[in-house]
């Protein structure tokens, strides 16, 4: 048989005995009103998709098909979408996505912390007949084959694997950043440094960890136990159990890599106003990183059923037409330009309208006369008639929230537009 039919063989069984368990409970108080109504991995993203949707499909084509979403924060909108969406998987092949809402199952409190939110679920997954188990965060955006991690877990003889990224000095500061010696065996973890360690061979980069960490089954058992008891732990897995098994386990880091270039791969943790808005941006370029147009790798979603785009007028003043731009499906751009901007599904541009370098969310209605830059407009808004939006900084603070870069960010709120209110 062919080394690499072995070698596929091997990953399969592995990714066939793995629990992949979604950490989708975090508020994301960084994107502001954003995440007013919504929890951060069911923010809209790329134009049609969720930001949990990467990893769901992450787990979908590396194989993996046993899949909890542990939830907390607002999470009526994700769970929705996960029904919606994520329920062709086949109970009777063993197949699942698994809603796990906090719900006080082994004591009277919502979930404290990462490691604490896995913990009070231990009931339902020790009855799972799983070998390893495969912790994600539902809030980055990314395309990973998690096969290949699992596969590396097992060569080295791993209780735990992390997966990790080479970012600036700057960038560590707000991650758990790592030492490791020559065989990638991690030597130190630091949760959110001030001073990160420095990588030996990239003094301006450290190593930091993407949150993706790779169990052994009862060795997670134990060890959450283990930092269930402790009164002074915090219940994370970056602050408290990482730092405390590394001096007696064997634990080794997993640095993501592009298969073919050998070059770190695409990832964006868009956890404020200024990267949600740089990661879609990035999408209407000629190349993008991210390649949402990979039939290999797809990313799967809920299909909401809408008609084509659509572009009406021809006029000279009056003529409906998006230049580099991304406009998705239930779309009309009547007798107004959109210009290097991405629309979600059910955008209406009325008339004599401008809208440039925006993300605008599903079912926005955008009234004639406006005009409208660098700004995202949240979903549902009815922006009325002769709105400018974009053009002076200190106009738009005193209606709207003005990221450090400079983008504009509106909500339904903002025109006294209570969607979200009982009446």
């Amino acid at each position: 048989m062919p080394q690499s039919s072995v070698a596929s063989r091997f990953v399969s069984r592995l990714t066939r005995h793995t629990l992949g368990l979604i950490l989708a409970g975090g508020r994301g108080s960084r994107l502001h009103n954003l995440t007013e109504w919504r929890a951060k991995p069911a923010v809209p993203f790329g134009g049609k998709f969720r930001i949990i949707d990467f990893p769901l499909s992450n787990c979908l084509n590396s194989g993996i098909r046993q899949i909890g979403v542990l939830t907390q924060y607002k999470a009526d909108s994700l769970i929705r979408h996960i029904q919606q969406g994520w329920g062709f998987l086949r109970a009777e092949l063993g197949e699942f996505v698994h809603i796990l809402p906090a719900q006080q199952r082994l004591q009277e409190s919502w979930y404290a912390g990462t490691a604490d939110a896995v913990y009070q679920n231990l009931d339902i997954f020790r009855q799972m007949d799983v070998e390893y188990v495969l912790i994600l965060a539902g809030d980055h955006v990314y395309k990973m084959d998690y096969g290949l991690m699992l596969a590396k877990h097992v060569e080295k003889k791993a209780d735990l694997t992390i997966g990790c990224m080479e970012v600036s000095l700057k960038e560590a500061k707000a991650f758990g950043v790592m030492k490791v010696d020559e065989e990638q065996r991690i030597r130190e973890f630091v949760e959110k440094p001030a001073n990160p360690p420095a990588m030996p061979n990239r003094p301006d980069h450290a190593l930091a960890s993407m949150g993706i960490y790779v169990f052994n089954r009862d060795f997670l058992f134990e060890q959450l136990i283990k930092d269930a008891d402790s009164p002074r732990s915090s219940h994370d897995f970056g602050k408290d159990i990482i730092p405390e098994v590394i001096k007696k386990y064997r634990v080794f880091a997993y640095p993501f890599r592009d298969v073919q270039s050998g070059v770190q791969a695409y990832w964006r943790d868009v956890g404020t106003i200024d990267s949600y808005w740089d990661a879609n941006m990035e999408l209407i370029g000629v190349n993008p990183e991210l390649n949402l147009y990979d039939t290999d790798w797809p990313i799967w979603t809920y299909q909401s059923q809408t008609p084509p785009a659509k572009f009406v007028f021809d006029d000279d003043n009056r003529r409906g037409l998006a230049v580099d731009s991304m406009v998705s499906g239930g779309c009309i751009i009547s007798g107004a330009e959109v210009r290097h901007s991405l629309l979600f599904s059910n955008v209406r541009v009325n008339s004599y309208s401008q809208v440039s370098d925006s993300v605008i969310l599903p079912d926005v209605n955008i009234g004639r006369h406006c005009r409208i830059h660098r700004a995202i407009i949240d979903k549902g808004c009815k922006i009325p008639a002769n709105t400018v939006i974009g053009e002076n900084p200190e106009e738009d603070r005193q209606r709207f929230y003005v990221s450090p870069g400079g983008v504009v960010l509106v909500t339904p709120e903002n025109f006294g537009q209570l969607l979200h209110f009982a009446r």
